[in-house]
């Protein structure tokens, strides 16, 4: 299946509705119904201003955060919309992948060995 993996990326002090930033984004990504979104911290790393943002043991707040979604060109184009409704600015990449499962699927129910011992 083709698709896109949108990146947004923002910094944990960013607050939008009470929440930070990136947990609102994953939260709206579940509400539409989207397959998924991971939200991952980064150690250490700058924006368009230069400005050098690093976790410390006193100062997460400071840390830059990844919001990434493997989605459908559909998806993307909802979940644009959805975003840009909103009174936020946030930088993202968006690049064409193509995506699937791979192998099955695991049995809801494992067997029971109790049996065998």
């Amino acid at each position: 299946m083709k698709g896109y993996m949108v990146v947004f990326f923002t910094q944990q002090k960013r607050r939008y509705q009470g929440k930070m930033l990136g947990e609102w984004i994953v939260d709206v990504a579940k509400e539409m119904g989207l397959r998924g979104a991971t939200l991952c911290t980064g150690i250490e790393g700058f924006g368009h201003t230069g400005k050098l943002h690093s976790s410390h043991f006193f100062e997460l707040a400071d840390q830059h955060t990844e919001i990434r979604l493997a989605i459908t060109e559909d998806e993307a184009e909802r979940l644009f919309k959805r975003l840009d409704c909103e009174e936020i600015s946030v930088f993202f990449t968006k690049t064409p992948i193509e995506m699937g499962t791979l192998g099955k699927a695991p049995s809801s129910v494992a067997p029971s060995t109790i049996s065998e011992l």
